[in-house]
């Protein structure tokens, strides 16, 4: 009863997929995910990723994000970084590594030799059905990214992240407000309109 369930849910979903247009769009010009169009849509709007961009890219995988920062970054860096094994992508350095490691954040100092420019992050927590607590999960990721852009990013420094819209949200913005001057909110046309989701986007450190 449950195998067919989930069957039934799986074909459902690639219903979805085969009918959303972002999803059609995305094979036709060659981007990794349809989420690539998040990340368009949302650097059109503020515009934070430039030629010579030093851009650091969390939980990149697939690498639809990757993708189009490196269409755009051709004299600055990038480094992706994720958990899974992600197909390379030129001018993009990837490592396959726990972004919130010790080890890992000095290899990120290691290979920019200083502070970033701008930090992206699409990840979200791994589904478990429960659509509340994978809104906190996701949230708990978002705060922490917050607290390591602190660290990592020049003072002028831009964060996009992705959040989701749940009982935590005012925490995480309260957060992003004590770090950065800045902080807004933007819901591209290419994330799903049943989905929760919104990013955050940040930019200028507060003085400490």
């Amino acid at each position: 009863m449950k195998k067919s369930k989930k069957k039934k849910k799986s074909n459902i979903w690639k219903i979805k997929q085969h009918r959303d247009p972002f999803f059609k769009k995305s094979k036709t010009l060659g981007y990794r995910s349809r989420a690539s169009f998040k990340l368009i849509e949302l650097n059109n709007k503020f515009k934070f990723i430039k030629k010579n961009t030093r851009l650091l890219d969390l939980g990149s995988y697939p690498g639809g994000w990757s993708q189009v920062a490196s269409k755009i970054v051709t004299n600055g860096k990038i480094l992706s970084i994720d958990i899974k094994p992600m197909t390379p992508i030129k001018n993009v350095k990837f490592l396959r590594c726990d972004i919130f490691d010790l080890e890992t954040k000095k290899k990120i100092s290691e290979y920019f030799g200083g502070n970033l420019d701008v930090i992206i992050s699409d990840m979200a927590a791994d589904t478990t059905g429960n659509k509340s607590l994978d809104s906190i999960r996701t949230n708990q990721l978002c705060a922490e990214v917050l607290n390591f852009s602190s660290k990592k990013l020049n003072s002028k420094g831009v964060l996009v992240s992705k959040l989701f819209m749940g009982e935590d949200f005012i925490e995480v913005k309260k957060l992003a407000k004590s770090i950065f001057k800045n902080v807004n909110f933007f819901k591209p046309e290419a994330s799903r309109t049943e989905s929760k989701e919104t990013y955050i986007h940040c930019y200028i450190l507060n003085s400490l």
